[in-house]
């Protein structure tokens, strides 16, 4: 195995990954993630973006393949130590908000913080911060089944950013949110991980949104390629269509 470059804080090559039904997830897929970037993996619906960020951040094991954080081997760990991993090291947006119910919003949003160990009122203080941050505060001892989808979503963000994570993972995090709102919270986020120099990997499909990060790579059928023309974004989902590309060399 080469190491990585040094400044690279994420660095995966060659990854292949199949699903259950065999069909191929990943091939030869690699990159290179610097220290406090926010990167974009683009790409239409079906493309790998969420395959590719799930064996970024350890959820699944590739099945060929290496990736590396912080210059040590992610892909040769144990189920033990990359759940631990990602506990204390990684956050994790979902297109879709899940909330624990019986936790109210702030609760919710510190929850990460309260499973490390960290203090409960200083837990309280950093979810707050977040949940005023992304428009939500006054919701804080509200219950998730009082708040409408789009606030829920807010929440999820507010916990993926308060215990500062090393790298941050968002997997089409503005998706449930109307256009509106998307750009506002996209520079939220944004701005918070350049701020506290977290490394973000966002998974979109959408142009608009790519075009906040810092570089965007494209993805198609699970290769990585120069470039992938996406069709416009609709008001409430994602129209699919069909994508222009060159593969890289």
């Amino acid at each position: 195995m080469v190491a990585p470059p040094d400044n690279d804080v994420l660095w995966a090559r060659g990854l292949q990954f199949r699903h259950a039904d065999g069909s191929p997830g990943l091939s030869g897929v690699s990159l290179g993630v610097r220290e406090g970037e926010i990167l974009a993996v683009g790409g239409p619906r079906g493309s790998g973006k969420t395959t590719l960020l799930r064996c970024l951040a350890g959820l699944i094991p590739v099945h060929g393949g290496e990736v590396w954080f912080n210059s040590g081997p992610l892909h040769t760990l144990g189920p033990v130590a990359r759940e631990r991993l990602r506990r204390e090291r990684f956050g994790w947006i979902d297109p879709e908000p899940v909330l624990v119910p019986e936790l109210n919003v702030w609760e919710n949003a510190a929850l990460p913080l309260l499973l490390r160990g960290t203090d409960r009122r200083r837990a309280k203080t950093a979810a707050l911060e977040w949940l005023e941050r992304l428009d939500v505060g006054d919701k804080a001892r509200k219950h998730p089944g009082e708040l409408v989808h789009a606030e829920r979503q807010r929440v999820c963000i507010a916990r993926a950013l308060a215990p500062a994570p090393t790298v941050l993972f968002a997997d089409e995090p503005t998706a449930p949110l109307h256009r509106a709102d998307r750009r506002h919270v996209l520079r939220t986020l944004t701005t918070a991980a350049r701020s506290h120099g977290i490394t973000v990997v966002l998974a979109t499909a959408d142009p608009d949104i790519a075009a906040l990060a810092d570089r965007t790579v494209s993805l198609l059928d699970g290769r990585r390629v120069r470039t992938v023309h996406l069709p416009p974004v609709a008001e409430t989902a994602e129209t699919e269509g069909r994508a222009a590309c060159s593969l890289s060399a």
